[in-house]
C-alpha cells in the first residue's frame, strides 16, 4: 500500500482496451504485483461493464478484481461491498452518466469510504463519467461550444477526493471548451482540466499532475482572472472572461496544482 494519499486519476473515457493499453496498465501497476482492485460500474446501463474490466485488470496481473452491485443508494450502504473497498489498493469507476454516481453513491457509506481509503494510499481512478465524478464539483450536463454561455452548463456535488480541479471529459471530441470555461466562470478556485480520449490525468500525493495517453489535456488556470461579466449576462448570452491561461498539454507533460506550473515531458535522447 501506497504512503500517503494515493493517486487521483481522471480518464477522459475511450481509453484502449485492446493492445497499447498505456493507461489501464500504468493503473494496475501503480496498484502493485499482487494487486485486488475493486470495480464500481454504476454510470453504467450496460449489465457486462463490471465484468469486461475485471477481464482486462486480472490480464494486467491483478491478483483479484471485483466488480461492486451497485444499482441503488442501499447497495452503497452495504458492509459486505464496504469491505472490498478496504481490502483494495485500487479503486476503477466505470463510464456511462455521472449522475447516477451523484444519485446513488453520494452522501452514502461508499463515498466515505472512498475518500477514507484515498487517504489512506489507495489509488482512485474514473473514466469519462467516473472521471467527472472525482472532484468536489461535477460538471452533470452541458451543451457543446467553445465559447462560454451563460447557463449551458449544470454543476452538481461531486466525490469529493479534491477540490482543486472541474473536469470535462471527451473533450476535443465534443467540443467542451464552452462549458468548461462556464463552469468555472461560476467559481474562478478550480483548475480546468479537459480531457481528450484515451487520455489521463495521474494526480500524486503532491498535487503534480501527469498526462498519459495518445491525447492532449487542456488545463484553464483562472487564478489571474481580471474580469467576468457572468452575473450581468443572461441566459445563453456569451460571457466575457479576462486573464485566463490556457496549457495544451501532451504525454509526459506535467502541471503542479499547488504552483500553477507547467512543464513539458522531458526530451528523450536521440539516437546516433
Amino acid at each position: 500500500m501506497a504512503d500517503g494519499r494515493g493517486f487521483i486519476i481522471p480518464v477522459g473515457g475511450a481509453e484502449e482496451k485492446i493492445g497499447d493499453v498505456t493507461i489501464l496498465r500504468r493503473f494496475a501497476s501503480l496498484c502493485g504485483t499482487d494487486a485486488h482492485i475493486a470495480i464500481i460500474p454504476t454510470a453504467s446501463e450496460v449489465s457486462d461493464t463490471g465484468a469486461r474490466y475485471q477481464a482486462l485488470f486480472r490480464d494486467l496481473g491483478a491478483t483479484r478484481a471485483i466488480s461492486l452491485p451497485i444499482h441503488e443508494r442501499a447497495d452503497a450502504e452495504r458492509p459486505e461491498l464496504i469491505g472490498v473497498l478496504d481490502d483494495a489498493d485500487g479503486i476503477f469507476l466505470t463510464g456511462g452518466n455521472q449522475l447516477r454516481l451523484s444519485t446513488m453513491i453520494g452522501g452514502t457509506a461508499m463515498a466515505k469510504a472512498l475518500r477514507r481509503r484515498n487517504t489512506e494510499g489507495a489509488h482512485i481512478a474514473g473514466t469519462s463519467a467516473g472521471a467527472a465524478f472525482l472532484c468536489e464539483h461535477m460538471i452533470a450536463f452541458g451543451r457543446e461550444g467553445a465559447s462560454p454561455r451563460a447557463r449551458i452548463v449544470t454543476l452538481a456535488p461531486g466525490l469529493g477526493l479534491t477540490n482543486r480541479m472541474i473536469i470535462d471529459q471527451h473533450f476535443r471530441q465534443r467540443d467542451r471548451l464552452g462549458r468548461l470555461l462556464t463552469a468555472l466562470a461560476y467559481n474562478p478556485f478550480a483548475i480546468g482540466i479537459g480531457l481528450d480520449e484515451n487520455t489521463a490525468a495521474f494526480v500524486g500525493p503532491d498535487d503534480v499532475l501527469e498526462v498519459v495517453g495518445s491525447g492532449a489535456l487542456t488545463i484553464v488556470d483562472p487564478s489571474g482572472i481580471e474580469f467576468s461579466s457572468m452575473a450581468r449576462v443572461r441566459k445563453n448570452d456569451a460571457v466575457c472572461l479576462i486573464g485566463l491561461r490556457l496549457h495544451i498539454l501532451d504525454h509526459g507533460s506535467t502541471f503542479n496544482l499547488h504552483t500553477r506550473v507547467a512543464a513539458p515531458a522531458p526530451v528523450l535522447a536521440q539516437r546516433v
